[in-house]
């Protein structure tokens, strides 16, 4: 294959800072690359340079003479007098692009429709545009120019679960050509494992090279600090922990290490699996009680739209919830409901009395009254020791394992970036210790090590746990189960996780768009026959009765697993009842679908 960049002893310094030190590398036909580091690594200046907008100090870049490259960045620059059309689409006419099935497939992804109906129609103004909006419009554009070396630093940034799975298969569909390159910075580990077929680590003013996405790249380095005899207690780290869940039962993944990994299995072998559920869920018992929140029949209006209709939804001690769902569905509304931040437009809420919340907003300006404080004053302002599982940790202790190093711990609060900000606001309320955390975008601003950081440290936090995300990867980590909000006031439960809510969404998308006439249309020989539709609904009824009757089982449970708290042999018996209720549960809401199915037909 031919070489599209090649770097060659590159040397850059920024400050003090030696953010390329000799670093060889090159980018060939056919590339799909991710780029992984912690924030400040160096991540986005090596992409300039790659790009060709940053000059190196020392060493040699070359460029193929007939290779065009482009780069989203993560600066705004779009120009705010340009409408959709011109932003997007440039100089095209309409028939060049409306014919074209690539282009056609972008603004169907990104903006809603040929029309650019999301944003506001094609002949909208960017200016007026909110940032979100504006990021889309950046992400289409360079897709659209189609380069031969597309460079993407954060491309999921503003993008739900759906946009950010959209992105993955084009790119991959799109972006399998051998005379073509795709090199991607990015903190989302599925999307990594989606799209990459390699990965370039940049550390301490190198580049370590892997091959595969996210779970390849951890099997290879675990594998490579095997051969370097790292010392157990190096060995007993993260990496490990993130390792064993990918070996354990994490979701499929599309790219295929190639290399031997039964060297970093064994790195595992006696590793526990990342929550001990039975011990976490009988000590959230213990520190809730039976009653955690209750929403019944509750509805929430704003503006004259129904966000929550008659939503009834009991949590339990030591519930893991993952949410997704469309933006502007309500995910932040039903967070702050079950919070009791907003008042209902009817229904009731229910609270335990033993309930303690921290709630984890969007909003990083709750940190400006602390800005002349050092992060350690900051933390130990809300408690100096706290317990985490069945380990006492200090405030220090703590901000260590979220990436705030003793130095950094010294720092002003108002010098800290982004990610830092982020970092802070959860130690502060860990710290507070709560026994029903609600985190609202958790990884905004984090890189991939944090991310691996916080995980681990909610893995011994017993409580109930709710997670609004976009990060498909973290709430397959954290979280037990994943409900959606489908925009129609419902909380929906997905048996089948994220992929069960992007077949739901992808199915409403298309009876959106299918032609309506005003005569009814023949029944159709291939679809469901009368008799099928009778059936179908017949196993409807039959299997919500079936559920109703578990979730009244699923509720006795819980109560006794309340009286049981003390009695480990107990708890441990009833959590084996709830996991077959749990498994019968979703056979049968399979079973529900693929009766719904039938009638959707």
């Amino acid at each position: 294959m031919a070489n599209l960049i090649s770097v060659e002893r590159a040397r850059l310094a920024l400050g003090t800072n030696q953010v390329l030190d000799g670093v060889s590398l090159g980018v060939n036909e056919g590339d799909r690359i991710g780029i992984v580091g912690r924030n400040g690594g160096g991540k986005s200046t090596l992409m300039r340079v790659l790009a060709g907008v940053r000059e190196i100090d020392d060493g040699r870049v070359t460029r193929s003479s007939r290779a065009t490259v482009a780069m989203l960045t993560q600066a705004d620059t779009l120009p705010p007098s340009h409408t959709v059309a011109q932003a997007v689409l440039g100089d095209r006419a309409e028939h060049e692009w409306a014919s074209d099935a690539r282009v056609r497939d972008i603004l169907d992804g990104l903006l809603g429709g040929i029309d650019a109906r999301a944003v506001g129609g094609l002949d909208a103004i960017v200016g007026p545009m909110s940032g979100g909006e504006r990021r889309r419009l950046s992400l289409a554009r360079v897709l659209v120019d189609d380069p031969d070396v597309l460079l993407l630093d954060e491309p999921t940034n503003h993008l739900d679960v759906e946009g950010v799975a959209w992105l993955a298969e084009h790119l991959v569909r799109h972006r399998a050509s051998k005379d073509n390159a795709l090199l991607t910075i990015t903190h989302d580990r599925w999307f990594l494992d989606a799209v990459a077929e390699r990965t370039w680590e940049v550390v301490d003013g190198g580049v370590e090279q892997y091959e595969g996405g996210y779970a390849a790249y951890v099997l290879a380095k675990a594998e490579r600090e095997r051969i370097a005899q790292v010392t157990a207690e190096r060995r007993d780290n993260l990496l490990r922990k993130e390792l064993a869940w990918l070996r354990r039962g994490a979701p499929a993944r599309t790219s295929k290490p190639k290399f031997r990994i039964d060297a970093a299995t064994a790195l595992i072998a006696d590793e526990p699996p990342p929550r001990d559920e039975v011990e976490l869920v009988r000590f959230a018992t213990t520190r809730l009680g039976k009653d955690v929140i209750d929403l019944h029949d509750a509805s929430i209006e704003l503006g004259g739209r129904k966000l929550l209709d008659r939503v009834t939804w009991q949590l339990a001690p030591g519930d893991r919830y993952g949410i997704v769902g469309v933006n502007g569905a309500g995910k932040s509304t039903l967070l702050r409901a079950l919070a009791g931040e907003i008042p209902l437009t009817s229904g009731k809420r229910k609270q335990g009395i033993t309930v303690q919340i921290a709630h984890l907003t969007q909003d990083v300006s709750e940190l400006e009254a602390l800005a002349e404080r050092r992060v350690i004053d900051a933390v130990e302002m809300v408690r100096k020791v706290t317990t985490l599982g069945k380990k006492e940790v200090t405030a220090s202790q703590l901000a260590k394992r979220l990436g705030f190093t003793g130095g950094r711990q010294q720092s002003r609060v108002g010098d800290l970036s982004g990610g830092e900000r982020r970092r802070l606001q959860i130690l502060r309320l860990l710290m507070a210790e709560p026994n029903v955390l609600i985190l609202d975008e958790p990884t905004n601003d984090l890189d991939i090590e944090t991310l691996t950081q916080l995980e681990d440290v909610l893995d011994g936090w017993a409580g109930t746990l709710l997670v609004v995300s976009h990060d498909r990867y973290l709430l397959e980590r954290l979280c037990d189960r994943q409900v959606a909000l489908l925009g129609d006031g419902k909380v929906r439960d997905l048996p089948g996780g994220v992929e069960e809510y992007l077949r739901l969404r992808t199915r409403a998308l298309a009876s959106d768009t299918a032609p309506v006439t005003r005569e009814a249309a023949p029944p159709s020989a291939e679809g469901p026959t009368p008799a099928e539709q009778r059936e179908a609904r017949k196993t409807m009824a039959r299997v919500e009765k079936q559920l109703a009757k578990l979730t009244t089982r699923e509720d006795k449970i819980h109560q006794a697993m309340a009286e049981a708290a003390d009695d480990h042999a107990r708890a441990l018996a009833l959590n084996g009842e709830l996991r077959e209720v749990v498994d019968e549960r979703e056979a049968l809401e399979l079973e529900w679908l693929e009766a719904a199915d039938v009638l959707d037909d």
